[in-house]
């Protein structure tokens, strides 16, 4: 007798309801940690512990249970700023595991981009190609940026916040390290390419460094194929191994997370947020928004997978917000988004690129802040002074990432098109580690999507599964 039954085999089950039951468990914790900081703000110490303990509990385990590197590097987030309100003096301390993490990823950067882009654009060889990438890139990022300086004025005229500070006297106004002048567009463009490759790389000049390799990669792919093969075969290996490195070194952003958040806690303390807080609450939702309404239909435009892509860039974005250091990130970002389908000569480009020209991020944060400087300074901006700030800004906020307290220096080139008194800009120190947190994961969002559009536009883009980016290697 045949026995027509069959043992098939049963279909992979879901892991949605997993996933939805540890966003739950995310969610319930993060509400009893908040009500447990805001207890402790009304002095109730012991019901505070009791509420934020089971907090951290329950994170450790979700960690535990579902092991990734943002878990892990979110749940050190939340111990640093525990370990900022509980142990002020120790995480005042704390400081070094995150200066080691820098060192460590920026000592990789200058290798990997001097081996990445010329490996990367000789074995592409089509330099047609390559101009035209780098020309709907430059676009791309005057478009989006511009958006971003529109949208902060508008936000910050809106939220008024700057209305009724006190500013300090005008004695302070100024310290050494911020009497600086804004550069003109000769010597952006100037600055732009390095007079010395190796003082470049050893002041760590990304973008030098960058235009560097391009146009060496650019010489290289114009040699004959049996000349060029052995040096692009070297290069190639060279960019694997020092992305392997990276990958080491990523296994320490936990820690490193979790020590600049104490630190930041530690030495500010929360009280020091008070009077600045409409401000810090104004960028983060109108970073939201901007996330929403403009790189959402961005997204949705050029057809991005847009599971995929959060796969991708959440882990570097949650890095950047942790270190407040895109530099910390962008190896990450870069490898996360090879693996999401760019291909390595577009990754290559126009990533280090954005790091100086698309500052989406900080794009909203500086119109914001120079409203918020004039209101402090009890102006009314016109319509004009308004179209001077940003005129201004779109200017000097191009290629000024390697400049010391870049921000602070843009800001009062700004500041000075329209007469605000340099006290106002520098109310902003207090509160810059808080806001650079929001503007350098949104610098790292814009980048990668710079990158996944430019590889739609040329028609190479290979998105991957959902989870292929995002898993570490």
């Amino acid at each position: 007798m045949n026995d027509t039954t069959s043992t098939r085999p049963e279909p992979p089950r879901s892991n949605s309801g997993s996933s939805r039951q540890t966003i739950l468990l995310i969610l319930a914790a993060l509400s009893l940690w908040a009500a447990g900081i805001a207890v402790a703000g009304a002095n109730h110490s012991t019901t505070a512990l009791s509420l934020r303990l089971p907090a951290l509990a329950i994170f450790l385990a979700v960690a535990l249970r579902k092991p990734s590197l943002l878990l892990w590097t979110f749940l050190a987030m939340v111990a640093g700023v525990e370990t900022g309100l509980d142990l002020p003096r120790v995480a005042a301390l704390a400081q070094f595991p995150c200066d080691l993490f820098l060192r460590l990823i920026r000592m990789a950067i200058a290798p990997l981009l001097l081996a990445s882009i010329p490996a990367a654009i000789a074995a592409h060889s089509n330099l047609r190609s390559v101009g035209r990438v780098a020309i709907k890139s430059l676009i791309y990022f005057e478009v989006v940026t511009t958006i971003g300086l529109a949208v902060g004025s508008l936000a910050a005229s809106i939220s008024g916040a700057g209305w009724g500070v006190v500013l300090p006297p005008p004695s302070e106004a100024l310290t050494p390290a911020t009497q600086q002048t804004a550069h003109g567009w000769q010597q952006i463009a100037l600055n732009l390419f390095p007079d010395n490759i190796a003082r470049a790389v050893a002041e760590n000049q990304i973008l030098q460094v960058a235009i560097f390799a391009l146009l060496f990669g650019t010489a290289l792919a114009m040699l004959p194929e049996k000349k060029k093969a052995p040096l692009v075969a070297v290069l190639q290996s060279l960019a694997d191994a020092i992305f392997q490195l990276v990958r080491i070194f990523v296994y320490l952003a936990p820690l490193a997370a979790g020590s600049s958040m104490a630190y930041a806690v530690g030495r500010m303390g929360p009280a020091t947020l008070i009077p600045l807080a409409k401000l810090v609450v104004t960028y983060y939702a109108t970073a939201i928004g901007f996330c929403l309404l403009v790189l959402l239909p961005i997204l949705l435009l050029f057809r991005i997978p847009l599971r995929s892509f959060i796969n991708a860039v959440a882990e570097p974005a949650a890095i950047g917000f942790a270190t407040t250091a895109s530099e910390a990130a962008l190896p990450l970002a870069m490898e996360r988004m090879e693996g999401f389908g760019v291909p390595r000569w577009i990754v290559s480009f126009v990533m280090p690129a954005g790091y100086s020209f698309n500052m989406t991020g900080s794009s909203i944060y500086l119109s914001m802040a120079a409203v918020f400087a004039a209101q402090a300074a009890g102006m009314h901006l016109t319509l004009a002074q308004h179209a001077a700030v940003l005129g201004t800004l779109m200017l000097t906020s191009k290629g000024l990432a390697g400049v010391p307290r870049a921000v602070i220096v843009i800001l009062l080139a700004s500041a000075a098109a329209i007469d605000v008194p340099p006290a106002a800009i520098l109310l902003l120190l207090g509160i810059d580690t808080l806001m650079d947190m929001g503007r350098t994961a949104l610098n790292i969002i814009g980048n990668s999507m710079a990158a996944a559009v430019m590889a739609r536009c040329e028609g190479v883009l290979d998105p991957r599964g959902p989870d292929s980016a995002s898993r570490p290697h």
